[in-house]
This record gives structure tokens, sequence and C-alpha cells, in this order.
């Protein structure tokens, strides 16, 4: 129904007249309520979230404007929610916020030690088969962090999916440092800077071949 990816106009960007495309967003009826699906907390957010941008825009690392965001928003009180494989930068990162003056509670990924077959999963579907191999548990760590009282969560390297999770059940507000990608060194867009070379044929499969699922 909308293909924004296609677009050639961007007028909701760039042009001033707002000459929208027949099968724009921005020119459905509907849009037209899109400021009012914003509640006084929305409003509020959305403010502080254009302020940072303004503020640090090309000059701030995204640590930076979240922590100038947090400050913004008068969050104090943060969490972090974190793949156990990137424990230690978890730990930098509870340090530099610490050192910033935030309250921080940090809980990872395998909390609870809730075991894969509890979910249906077999032997075989560990990734390492014949372990003890408990099963990430982001909706554990949403409750956690509301038990702690955090009022602003941050993702650090959740797996695809368990982020979903985490994002569906998070009580406060979440941002995202950074998306895990073993592969490309936790940086997934690289993949979009490459698939017209080196990755090309593993993203443009031949007819047929684009179902990877196990």
């Amino acid at each position: 129904m909308y293909r924004c990816t296609e677009c050639g106009i961007v007028a909701c960007s760039e042009d001033p007249e707002r000459r929208f495309p027949g099968d724009c967003p921005s020119a459905a009826p509907e849009s037209a309520g899109d400021l009012a699906a914003y509640d006084a907390d929305d409003l509020e957010l959305a403010r502080h979230a254009a302020l940072v941008e303004a503020g640090g825009y090309c000059r701030q690392t995204r640590l930076e404007e979240t922590m100038a965001f947090a400050r913004r928003c008068g969050f104090s009180h943060l969490g972090i929610a974190f793949c156990v494989g990137l424990q230690r930068e978890a730990a930098v990162l509870d340090e530099v916020l610490t050192a910033n003056g935030f309250t921080v509670d940090s809980v990872l990924c395998k909390n609870g030690a809730l075991e894969k077959e509890a979910f249906g999963l077999s032997d075989a579907d560990k990734i390492e088969p014949g372990t003890y191999e408990p099963i990430c548990n982001p909706v554990g760590q949403a409750r956690a962090l509301e038990r702690a009282g955090t009022q602003f969560n941050i993702v650090l390297g959740l797996c695809v999916g368990h982020d979903s999770l985490f994002f569906k059940h998070s009580h406060a507000p979440v941002t995202v440092l950074a998306a895990k990608d073993r592969v490309l060194g936790h940086n997934p867009i690289a993949a979009l800077y490459l698939a017209d070379g080196y990755y090309h044929d593993k993203l443009h499969p031949a007819a047929g071949e684009g179902d990877t699922a196990g």
C-alpha cells in the first residue's frame, strides 16, 4: 500500500508546499489525525527527541544523545537490557552512565535460567546440542527493570525477536544503543552497504531460495 522507499519526491521532508503523491501516507485522510494520536507523554518525548537531534546532529555519538535525551526528559534511573555476549560492553555503558550521574540497573538476557526445552525446543535446536543452554528471557528483563523502577531502558545487543519481546513488555520507553550482528561486528547496516557487492547473492536469492528459516 505504501512505498516510501521508492518515493522520488519526499515532500513530507523537503517540499514546503507538500505536494504529496496519491499513494503517500501523508495524503491519506487518516493521517490528519496523527497529531491527535500523540498523548501528553508522547508529545513530550517527541519534543525532547527533536531538541536532542537539533542540538547534537552529526556532532554527538548515539551514547551522548541517549544521555542528553534522558536528561531532557528528567529520566535519572536508567535500565540496560543486554546480551550476555556483550557483558563487557554493558559494564562500560553502566560505568559511563553512572559517571554522568544516572542510577543504573542492568539485566542480562539469560536471567531466570529458563531451559529451552520448556519452550518446546529440542536438544537439536540448541546452538550446541548436548549442553545446558538456557533461552534468552527478554520478558524477564522487562519485568526485572520494572521492579527496579527504571524510567528509561537501553537495549544493547539483544537477539532478533527477543528484542521485540522486550519492546513489547517494557514498562518504560526504550532506545537501542546497538543491534546484535556477530558477523558484522554489531553493525547490521553494513549488509545494506554491501547488498550490491559482496552480499548480493546472499541477499538477492534466486526465486524459491529466499526462505532460510530452520
